[in-house]
């Protein structure tokens, strides 16, 4: 019985343990938690059936990347990296699927 109650101290303590290193190092917590989607919304845009969704991802992806630029204190480029790439790049891939699936599905319907 006294080996079961010194594992699970040792378990609080670890766990306490960590929070507190968590709450000291707030900005690493959420860079993790940042590359995390990143990288999880990277695999959406390889795997995603709809290709409009994963131009959406990818948006995602450039907004988690313009993040990691203030992260490590590059400001200008993060803010290049948020007006340019998710702005522009993602709406003109936007506008182009919108253009040439109208066509695609235009003339896949023809009878003849």
């Amino acid at each position: 019985m006294g080996a079961i109650i010194d594992l699970l101290s040792d378990i609080w303590y670890g766990l306490r343990d960590f929070m507190y290193y968590a709450l000291d190092n707030l900005d690493l917590c959420a860079f993790l938690i940042l590359s995390a989607i990143a990288i999880i919304a990277a695999l959406y845009v390889v795997t995603d059936k709809e290709v409009v969704h994963s131009a959406f991802y990818l948006a995602l992806v450039f907004l988690c990347i313009g993040f990691v630029y203030f992260f490590l204190e590059a400001e200008f480029i993060g803010v290049i990296q948020l007006l340019v790439y998710v702005g522009a790049i993602t709406i003109l891939f936007a506008f182009s699927i919108m253009l040439t699936r109208r066509k695609i599905m235009s003339g896949g319907d023809s009878d003849e």
